[in-house]
């Protein structure tokens, strides 16, 4: 059943014993939204959990005054997860148990019993803030979750998914105490030197197909080793190769620790729909952002079907999503 934001505020306000699903590979809007919903469920005095993979360490201000708390989950809410297959291994006993959604993707595909999405959303983050003005007073350090989520997902406000109303939602943000100076700071201007050489050793991989439309680039296990990385520093690698003059579409397969294959596509929406792209693997996401995961083949070969498959939907006149 498709919802509105209020409604959904209703709903969250009836439950307690609430979990909080972030999605695998968790970036900024998935756990900006999450951890603002539970802090202001705290704040309600219920009881509200994150369930992540390990918090990447750019992010651990987000759970500043977040209590701990052990209970049996009684109300499951997806954030920021366009379909099942996006939930981290952590999760994965929760699918088909799912009581609510609430995202921006227009490839969601309504796995919830209820849903809370809105395709013109650029953030999830703009979501989760419609609901939590229904449903009180945001402070200051939610704001600043709210505008992590709003920051990262546009690229610091530089993708085609801003809108009016996404400027809209970051000034009342700013007016409610959002840290967005430092946010966007720590998120677009610092970096470690083992992220540093971990994209030395990822643009070592970079390759060019189809006239050079399509870029491609991978990052493995061997890399994070040898820069010393960890896996949360690896967001804002894909999006480098779209960023080459006269690419169309970026791809960027990354190696995680359990074996599966995260594949992350940036392209050119006007010619060649990432969401599109992604689909025809089981994934997901915007026309100019998506993504999708292989299990039980190697890097290789996941590198030849998604190029194939890039160089079809570039030799058919592109297509939208």
């Amino acid at each position: 059943m498709e919802i509105t934001p209020d409604i959904a505020a209703r709903l969250l306000a009836e439950h307690d014993d609430i979990l909080l699903l972030t999605h695998s590979s968790p970036d900024g809007d998935t756990l900006g939204s999450a951890y603002a919903l539970c802090r202001v469920l705290q704040q309600l005095g219920k009881r509200a959990a994150v369930l992540s993979e390990e918090l990447p360490q750019k992010f651990e201000y987000l759970q500043e005054y977040i209590l701990p708390c052990e209970f049996t989950p009684e109300y499951i809410v997806a954030v920021d997860i366009a379909e099942e297959g996006l939930l981290p291994e952590e999760a994965q006993q929760y699918k088909g148990k799912i009581n609510l959604c609430i995202d921006h993707h227009i490839s969601n595909s309504h796995y919830a019993d209820k849903y809370c999405v809105e395709p013109t959303a650029a953030a999830c983050a703009e979501v989760v803030f419609k609901a939590l003005k229904a449903m009180g007073a945001i402070d200051s350090l939610t704001a600043t979750a709210l505008f992590t989520g709003l920051t990262t997902d546009t690229g610091c406000f530089r993708y085609s998914n801003v809108t009016p109303q996404t400027h809209q939602t970051a000034s009342e943000l700013l007016k409610l105490g959002a840290q967005g100076h430092k946010i966007n700071k720590l998120m677009f201007e610092t970096n470690t030197k083992q992220r540093i050489k971990l994209e030395q050793l990822a643009l070592s991989t970079l390759e060019y197909f189809c006239e050079d439309k399509i870029a491609f680039m991978c990052i493995t296990r061997e890399m994070l080793e040898l820069s010393g990385a960890q896996s949360g520093d690896t967001e804002g690698l894909p999006s480098i190769p779209r960023t080459i003059s006269g690419v169309e579409v970026g791809i960027t397969i990354r190696e995680k620790a359990d074996g599966v294959l995260k594949a992350s596509v940036r392209s050119n929406e006007n010619v060649c729909s990432a969401s599109e792209l992604c689909s025809r693997f089981g994934g997901g996401g915007h026309a100019a952002a998506a993504g999708c995961s292989f299990k039980g083949i190697p890097l290789d070969a996941a590198k030849v079907v998604m190029i194939e498959a890039a160089k079809e939907i570039l030799e058919n006149g592109g297509t939208r999503a």
